[in-house]
């Protein structure tokens, strides 16, 4: 598997960001929906990631940086065909590694409520994850749960 810094420009990341924001859409009211466009992703304090093999998109993930110290995950996405079989953690792995490069302390995240998020927050937890309360420009929101997980130092390695 192979990772990328995306540039967000070809039709294959395009559509399947489109897709997220319409699974998105079909499973969470509109002012519960915080998953960014293609613009939002674009800006300069996100990075953003596909991951690939042999030509085929498996899935995507972005950090958005929050401060010197922190970071946000954003747009995790594996494809429908690809779930179950390891690329969401492989994914996750690769985003934490590159946030303990930075220097970022806490990276933090929000994903749904509903059932249709049970596998999302099962692989934060696995990851160490812990809930927290709403962070940066969040509020409180029945549809929405918020967790964070502290990194400790520049030499922890995350093995899932």
């Amino acid at each position: 598997m192979d990772f990328i810094i995306d540039d967000l420009a070809g039709p294959k990341i395009i559509q399947f960001l489109e897709e997220h924001i319409e699974d998105m859409k079909s499973v969470s009211p509109p002012e519960s929906k915080h998953a960014l466009d293609l613009d939002g992703l674009r800006n300069s304090d996100v990075i953003f990631w596909s991951a690939w093999e042999k030509g085929n998109l498996l899935g995507c993930g972005a950090l958005k940086e929050l401060s010197p110290r922190e970071a946000e995950i954003k747009s995790m996405r594996v494809s429908s065909i690809q779930r179950g079989k390891g690329v969401a953690s492989k994914l996750l792995t690769h985003m934490l590694d590159h946030a303990v490069t930075k220097g970022y302390q806490i990276i933090s995240l929000e994903t749904g409520s509903m059932p249709y998020f049970e596998p999302a927050r099962r692989l934060y937890e696995k990851f160490g994850f812990d809930y927290c309360q709403p962070f940066a420009n969040y509020a409180e929101d029945p549809n929405s749960v918020f967790m964070s997980l502290q990194l400790h130092n520049s030499n922890q390695k995350m093995d899932k």
